[in-house]
């Protein structure tokens, strides 16, 4: 992260980032739900706790943004994804409600960014592990976050599918309609 965004690269940015659940919707539709529990490794995250991350991942992202806007200069709340992926039983947490965090969330926070004066952007706070911070440098990372888990989620379903071979259907295969609803993925 090195120089400001250009108005321009900011827009888009800002859209991509008010997308980003939707385009995860879509490619959850990719992967079968019988594997969203496969774990390539002992070490690595299922499909199903990449959405429970994701969603912890967003309601501190939702404070996070609120800090940097209302408070600047204080501390950055820290997050463990590892330990919260570890102790929190996402297991056992519903990934529906987590994609419905994401998709609430998300939203509120792209509301508040398009909103705030460029004086904000350049807000700072104090980051547990990179010191000094801008809004806009936090939401440069943010806004990369959903798609490196999407892509983590195809790695996953590659992986899987080398043990799982998929079956020849016994007819064409009707065409496929993506659609994005506001209620769910």
């Amino acid at each position: 992260m090195g120089d400001a965004l250009t108005r321009q690269e900011k827009q888009e940015r800002l859209e991509s980032f008010g997308r980003a659940p939707a385009v995860l919707c879509v490619a959850l539709r990719q992967f079968p739900k019988k594997m969203w529990l496969y774990k390539p490794a002992v070490d690595r995250w299922s499909i199903h706790e990449v959405i429970l991350h994701l969603a912890d991942a967003e309601a501190t992202a939702y404070v996070r943004c609120r800090r940097f806007i209302a408070e600047p200069g204080g501390p950055l709340l820290r997050f463990d994804s590892a330990r919260w992926a570890g102790t929190l039983g996402y297991f056992h947490q519903s990934t529906r409600q987590a994609l419905e965090i994401i998709k609430r969330l998300r939203a509120m926070t792209y509301q508040l960014l398009i909103s705030i004066p460029e004086s904000v952007w350049f807000h700072t706070v104090e980051h547990p592990k990179d010191g000094g911070i801008t809004l806009e440098q936090w939401f440069e990372r943010q806004e990369e976050h959903m798609g490196r888990h999407i892509e983590q989620m195809k790695r996953n379903y590659e992986s899987w599918l080398k043990t799982h071979p998929q079956r020849k259907p016994a007819s064409p295969p009707l065409p496929r309609v993506i659609t994005v609803s506001a209620g769910g993925c």
